[in-house]
């Protein structure tokens, strides 16, 4: 009897890690994140980019666009923005993006991978000040910009968020897609996203 009550005892233990672990899911979308589309869409793609990565930049200048106008717009696709930034001007970026308002941040995020080389340099204090002069241009006050890029909570979001793509999909290069569910690594054109996504709206 006592082994019947430990074997039911651990088989509910394990049910409730699992459900845990689910709710830990990076596939689950989160009230901090930030995505476009139809909340119910059927296809759900989460991309990981670095905003200082070069490949990154390309994706968002020359394919998503395109994406937005035949998926996005059309109520086919929501697609889910996560940083995952390599270094401090990506970080920088990534916060700076965070801390703009929703109603803005895709135009502000898209026009920041499309002055990419502008901004990021290795000199942290020279990518601070050409970002803030981007910034700055919008609206931002100096005080803004300081506070955000010093908000520690913000900070640690962002690297909780790379640590959990690295554990639970062992993501290690920008941009990454994870499209319902299945990893695709690397950068897409349009004609690779249609086959993606008319391969699981056929299914």
């Amino acid at each position: 009897m006592k082994t019947k009550t430990m074997l039911v005892f651990l088989f509910y233990s394990l049910f409730i890690f699992n459900l845990k672990a689910a709710d830990h899911s990076v596939l689950n979308i989160k009230e901090n994140d930030f995505f476009i589309g139809d909340p119910d869409a059927p296809i759900t793609i989460i991309e990981y980019a670095s905003m200082s990565c070069s490949h990154c930049a390309d994706f968002h200048n020359d394919t998503l666009s395109s994406l937005k106008n035949e998926f996005i717009d059309t109520g086919k696709v929501k697609f889910v923005f996560r940083d995952f930034p390599f270094n401090y001007p990506a970080l920088a970026g990534s916060m700076i993006v965070s801390c703009v308002p929703n109603e803005v941040r895709y135009e502000y995020m898209n026009a920041l991978y499309k002055l990419q080389k502008s901004w990021v340099f290795k000199d942290i204090a020279k990518t601070k000040a050409e970002l803030y002069k981007i910034m700055q241009s919008g609206g931002m006050q100096q005080d803004e910009f300081d506070a955000c890029l010093s908000d520690i909570n913000l900070e640690n979001d962002i690297l909780e968020g790379v640590m959990n793509a690295q554990k639970e999909f062992n993501i290690r290069s920008t941009p990454s897609f994870i499209v319902n569910g299945v990893l695709y690594s690397g950068n897409k054109n349009i004609k690779e996203f249609r086959q993606i996504i008319d391969k699981i709206l056929s299914q």
